[in-house]
């Protein structure tokens, strides 16, 4: 045979070339936040195939986090996927992809998630905020992110889209910390 297909991971196998994915565009398998004590803040995975349940993603999250919270990489194999990360303060910022990906391209996903989080809270990231803000902050994973398929990479362009759709929320559905941040715009 010149190729088989190895399914579910669309892994192709020819004579000349070893192995090669298959192209697709759906690059990132999951972006998760959790605290320093290793609980979920924020957490999307966009492949069905890997982590279906709720359970089995805080088991991978819990894992995930015992491998880093004290270490100085930035990138870990786990489970078959390849993980990115940062933290800050308080907070873990994650990034998962396939164990083929280009460890870059998810470094970059993750740089634009964190940044366009630290312009959205006036680069004071800490999970407080992070929790007082969370429906833009989730705003800005959908912006970032769709289904898997990077959407936008800089981070200006991220928080402008999601301000704008801040700004189309009627001012009774607002929480405190949008209406302040709202009311010192205008007068500051």
């Amino acid at each position: 045979k010149l190729s088989d297909i190895i399914l579910p991971t669309k892994i192709i196998k020819t004579k000349m070339e070893g192995f090669m994915m298959e192209p697709t565009l759906n690059i990132i398998k999951g972006m998760c936040i959790m605290d320093n004590d290793g609980n979920r803040i924020l957490a999307k995975y966009y492949d069905k195939n890997v982590l279906p349940t709720v359970k089995e993603q805080k088991a991978f999250e819990k894992n995930l986090f015992s491998k880093t919270h004290r270490s100085n990489t930035e990138i870990i194999m786990l489970d078959g996927l390849t993980c990115v990360y940062k933290s800050n303060v308080d907070l873990f910022f994650y990034v998962m992809g396939s164990a083929y990906e280009n460890e870059l391209i998810l470094l970059s996903v993750l740089n634009c998630l964190y940044d366009s989080i630290s312009l959205i809270l006036k680069k004071n990231v800490e999970k407080r905020l992070v929790l007082d803000n969370l429906e833009i902050i989730m705003l800005a994973f959908d912006e970032i992110c769709d289904g898997g398929v990077i959407l936008d990479a800089d981070p200006s362009s991220v928080v402008k889209r999601v301000d704008l759709r801040n700004d189309d929320i009627p001012i009774a559905e607002q929480t405190v910390a949008q209406v302040t941040n709202k009311i010192n715009g205008l007068f500051w």
